[in-house]
């Protein structure tokens, strides 16, 4: 099959959509299938590749973390037969996502949506929730997703949530994988991680709690940081460490100077995507309070790196974390201090529900979730009428030169375009 993957955010952006999409890829392309991915451009993506497409694009101006694209080049639009797409799948609902709905009517692509984000967790953005609340969030998320053959929601809670915003489309329910390898204890050696620690701050006897991901309002992380000050008066030596960066980790960090703890928590700023293992493997646990989460890719990243996950309890958890089984959550924001201190003084405990929680993610494993991927993709060409090739009725319509454009199957001359590719 050839497919385009169509979204507003990509490598090098860490986050979890744009992990998603070049974990498929990536085993798409092992599974013999041809994909190509259009995306925004990105001032920090250097290495170019044939198949992924930038367009024009600048940082949001809510949250300059993520980029808006500007403009669909005409060209690339009326020259998209050349790559003969048999499916598109859009992967979120903004400029991208709109550009590959555009292209699949045109061309009478069939179009797989999946949809990742609770946007009526993250309205505050916008002008501070005063110009898009959570019911417009509801009904522009239904409406995107009753345009596509196919949703894809990565845990129940998301499906049931489409539901009830009235999405009518078949809705399947397919958790995203992740490559485990980046993960697994013994990758990285223990002079490695204590060269880290020391590199760090942390001293090798300090018990760590790891949080890992965007530091953003809605992952709740002042939750773990107004609780911390509980478990240091038990275990004074605790350090928390917190990996990543985002718009609220200014005030994160006045807020552990107010409370007298800062030089018990440590900021490390964003991370390459390659090393990120190995911070996890610094952890004694992984810890979160977020409840926005459709997934929560972050709880199954730490699992993979054998680090024992506490989070707040939440349907987003479900069939991932067992109470003390495969972890650990509690469900009141003051439980999660004495928690805390009650798993780290049974390390036993803690080792046994990592090695369990390991063996539970198997499903979860990156080839499993491409072959679940592919199968919709079957089903959905099967149930679909022909693709139809309108491209010199759009050159009429747009009556302007369009420059010329790849036509190779893998367009490898791409890159003389206008269009940025990486």
């Amino acid at each position: 099959m050839n497919i385009g993957i169509f979204s507003d955010t990509y490598f090098p952006q860490i986050n979890g959509v744009a992990t998603s999409i070049r974990l498929l890829s990536k085993e798409l392309t092992k599974r013999g299938h041809n994909v190509y991915i259009f995306t925004t451009s990105d001032p920090n993506a250097r290495q170019k590749s044939p198949r992924v497409f930038r367009l024009p694009s600048m940082p949001f101006v809510f949250l300059p973390s993520h980029r808006m694209c500007l403009s669909f080049p005409p060209r690339l639009i009326t020259h998209m037969k050349n790559f003969k797409l048999d499916i598109i799948h859009t992967q979120t609902e903004f400029p991208v996502g709109i550009f590959g709905k555009i292209v699949s009517e045109v061309y009478r692509i069939p179009l797989v949506h999946t949809y990742h984000t609770m946007y009526e967790d993250y309205v505050h953005y916008i002008a501070k929730g005063h110009l898009i609340g959570p019911k417009f969030a509801k009904r522009y998320s239904r409406i995107f997703c009753n345009r596509a053959k196919a949703v894809v929601a990565p845990v129940e809670k998301t499906r049931e949530s489409l539901s009830a915003y009235g999405v009518k489309r078949p809705i399947h329910v397919i958790p995203t994988g992740i490559d485990f390898e980046p993960f697994k204890r013994g990758r990285y050696s223990k002079e490695e991680l204590i060269d880290l620690k020391n590199e760090l701050g942390l001293d090798p006897c300090d018990p760590v709690i790891v949080f890992v991901g965007r530091i953003a309002k809605e992952k709740s992380i002042d939750v773990v940081l107004n609780q911390f000050p509980e478990l240091l008066k038990k275990i004074p030596n605790a350090k928390l460490l917190i990996v990543g960066d985002g718009p609220a980790r200014k005030a994160l960090e006045e807020s552990a100077e107010k409370m007298s703890i800062r030089n018990s928590v440590i900021f490390t700023g964003a991370k390459p995507w390659d090393d990120i293992g190995m911070y996890y493997q610094l952890g004694d646990v992984f810890v979160t309070a977020s409840t926005s989460e459709t997934q929560g890719l972050t709880y199954i990243e730490a699992m993979a790196a054998k680090t024992p996950v506490i989070a707040k309890k939440d349907r987003s958890m479900e069939g991932i974390i067992e109470h003390g089984v495969t972890g650990y959550y509690f469900e009141k924001d003051h439980e999660l201090g004495s928690l805390l201190y009650d798993v780290l003084s049974d390390p036993e405990a803690l080792g046994l529900a990592a090695e369990t929680a390991y063996e539970r993610i198997e499903s979860l494993s990156a080839s499993h979730f491409a072959e679940n991927i592919e199968k919709l993709y079957e089903e959905v060409l099967k149930n679909s009428p022909p693709k139809r090739n309108l491209g010199k009725k759009i050159i009429l319509v747009i009556k302007k030169p369009l420059g010329r454009f790849p036509k190779s199957k893998d367009a490898t001359s791409a890159s003389k375009e206008k269009t940025s590719h990486s």
